[in-house]
């Protein structure tokens, strides 16, 4: 104990204590020096966060050096700021790096401008998600068919970039698909990973359509090595799947001028009870708010997917 306090009061005590204060201020370096280090301090997180911090602080690191070697003339306190500009230099130099390399296409820049950006994705984690796509935009031609009815298997899973989507089953109109909703969310909701499947509907264009694709294998083991990735794409799916339904129930009507709410599948039950019930299970299969099959419905051709 003896020796711990005497450490301490050595460590406290050995040096003179300050009677007398400079009265001149130091240089207008140092000070510009002090507010570089406040203002590099308030930066955000992110890479141009980063960006912003490593620059204002290496900028005050440098200013800190010239002090010291003009004005101090101390070599250790040169020494000590000037490796620290030189780390915040190194460290700028890296994030630029990374910033450049996780650049992308227009389209790709504006799809996560619009859905990923407003959700926190960060520019590496979409970075993965869109080499999982190996970068590409497919292009859909007017008229042509992104899936036919009994026909196309379900292997993939499409965001629509542009264009408009006109979802049919045995040639009756279900709903379209806009720009930022997913070609195929039930059918990819409704199969478990081992399982295959057919399209239950047929995804015509309506105009020239753009979309994002992603093989089913592919995006599969994505989500097996992130896990946030996973649970991304799962609240994503989910959200157009709700669209989807809410477009179906604006169609279904119970009589009498009343429409069928898929949120209360009772209440018209209780209040009409000589009209039968619409029941929402021959549209929906595991979720999907498409119907099964009865029949195939022709289309002119397929588009490249």
């Amino acid at each position: 104990m003896g020796e711990n306090a005497s450490f301490w009061e050595s460590l406290i005590y050995a040096h003179p204590t300050c009677t007398t204060w400079k009265q001149e201020a130091e240089g207008s370096i140092y000070h510009l020096a002090s507010i570089l280090f406040v203002v590099g301090f308030m930066g955000g997180s992110g890479f141009f966060g980063l960006l912003y911090v490593f620059s204002l602080l290496g900028l005050g690191f440098l200013c800190s050096s010239v002090w010291a070697w003009l004005d101090v003339c101390a070599a250790d306190i040169f020494s000590w700021n000037f490796i620290l500009f030189a780390i915040c230099f190194v460290q700028f130099i890296y994030v630029t790096y990374q910033v450049r390399s996780v650049s992308f296409d227009r389209e790709f820049q504006e799809l996560y401008s619009a859905l990923f950006q407003p959700l926190g994705i960060s520019l590496t984690v979409y970075r993965k998600i869109v080499l999982c796509c190996d970068a590409e935009v497919v292009t859909l031609e007017k008229e042509h068919c992104y899936a036919m009815q009994g026909k196309t298997p379900i292997d993939k899973l499409s965001l629509l970039v542009s264009g408009r989507i006109r979802v049919t089953v045995d040639g009756e109109f279900l709903h379209y698909i806009f720009p930022l909703q997913f070609l195929d969310s039930p059918e990819w909701d409704s199969l478990r990973p081992t399982e295959e499947g057919i399209f239950q509907v047929t995804l015509t264009a309506e105009t020239d359509c753009r979309y994002v694709a992603w093989r089913r294998k592919k995006l599969y083991l994505l989500f097996a090595k992130h896990r946030f990735i996973s649970r991304l794409f799962s609240i994503l799916i989910g959200s157009d799947i709700a669209e989807k339904l809410y477009a179906l129930n604006d169609r279904v009507h119970v009589g009498k001028g009343f429409r069928y709410d898929i949120r209360l599948p009772n209440f018209y039950h209780v209040s009409l009870p000589e009209t039968p019930p619409v029941q929402p299970s021959h549209r929906l299969q595991r979720g999907s708010p498409r119907r099964k099959p009865t029949g195939v419905t022709n289309c002119g051709s397929f588009g490249t997917h």
